[in-house]
Order: C-alpha cells, then structure tokens, then sequence
C-alpha cells in the first residue's frame, strides 16, 4: 500500500499537470513559467511536468491493480481512473498537435514523413515498457504518416504485450533530419544535440518542454 500511494501521488500528479498542459495551450500560456513560478512557493508544492503520456510500471500500471482490490470491497477510487484516463489521452492530444503543425505548413498527415525522436519511456535509460512513443508511432500510422524513429538506447524495437513495430532506430544527422516534414521530441534524452535538431528539423513538436522558449517549435 506503501508503494501504491507513491505510485498514485505521481499519477495523479503528473494527470493534473497534464489537464492544465491542455487549458494553458488554449489561453496561450507556457505552462512550464506557471509550475516553475508556482515552485517558489517554500512549503506545501512540489513541481510536477506534463510529457507525451506515462510509461514503466509503476505509474501507468500499477495503481490498477489497487482499483481492483478497492471494487471488492465496494470502493470505486476516482482519482485513480480519472488520472490514469488524462495521461492516456496525452498521445491523442501529441498527435493532434502534429496534425495542426503540418497543416500550418500546408501539409497533410496522411502520407507526410515524421520522425520520433526518442521511444524509451523516460530520458537517458532502455526502457520502453508501457512507453507513450508507441501509442503515438501507432496512432500516427493509422493516418497513414511515414513513422520512423531515432533513440540511442534502443536500437531495435521487439514485440511487446501490444504493439509489434518491426522498426530500427535511423541515424541522426542534419541531412537525414532535412528528409523528414516533422520531428515529435517524445523522449529528452540528454545526448541529443538539440541545436542540430532545431537548425536542421523543418518542424518541431515538443512533448517535453526542451524548446520552451522558442517561438518557432510547437508545444505539445
């Protein structure tokens, strides 16, 4: 129960940040100045940031299982679903935010090529159990986008419980990235060479706040 409460904080968290991601986008607020402005309260806050979606086990899986356990014995934990239902609809929201970039640049989704650069669920780490990237490299395939990806630490994408991309990651490079209509920044990892990325992506989409300050990368 320890654990799960652990687990549940960050989930519901991380769920509030991500709905008030999505408000401040439509009133045209940077949502990152708001948590980082609301973190020099002394006591009684703790910064929490919104992303493309959760991923591991901890937080997008586990507290589940409490639910569960709660409807036996007649209880029916909100909180829980309602966090768990925001951060699944993060990749709809990333993909709709693709959409809306390409249009602006007069192209369609079906049929554009679009480059996702990073799949493990977190920054500099392998792991790609429950992460957000598939869900978004799925959805972006059933409108018929050209997906590929890059990530350091996964080179090759396996079967998993539901997905099964038979994708390796591509190089990065300043002419490889000229190939593509739009790069979607899923995963942070600190060894990507961001200044590379940005002079040389004829679009960017930001999950993770990387480029905040600059007015010519779309946020998602």
């Amino acid at each position: 129960m320890t654990k799960l409460l652990e687990n549940i904080y960050r989930a519901v968290n991380i769920g509030l940040v991500n709905e008030l991601k999505m408000v401040a986008d439509k009133m045209d607020i940077d949502i990152f100045e708001v948590i980082d402005a609301a973190a020099t309260k002394p006591f009684g806050f703790t910064p929490y940031y919104p992303g493309p979606g959760l991923g591991g086990h901890c937080i997008p899986i586990d507290p589940f299982y409490l639910t569960w356990k709660a409807k036996k014995h007649g209880i029916h934990p909100r909180f829980i679903e309602l966090a768990g239902e925001i951060n699944a609809s993060m990749s709809e929201w990333v993909v709709g935010k693709v959409s809306e970039a390409l249009a602006k640049k007069g192209k369609d989704l079906p049929g554009a090529k679009v480059l996702i650069l990073g799949v493990a669920y977190k920054k500099n780490i392998d792991d790609i159990r429950e992460t957000p990237a598939f869900r978004i490299i799925k959805l972006l395939q059933e409108k018929k986008a050209k997906v590929d990806y890059h990530d350091p630490y996964v080179q090759n994408l396996h079967q998993t419980r539901e997905y099964d991309f038979q994708m390796s990651s591509v190089d990065l490079s300043a002419k490889k990235l000229m190939e593509y209509d739009l790069v979607v920044l899923v995963t942070d990892h600190d060894t990507f060479d961001y200044d590379l990325i940005h002079k040389s992506a004829k679009c960017i989409v930001d999950t993770r706040g990387r480029y905040r300050h600059n007015k010519t990368v779309v946020k998602a």
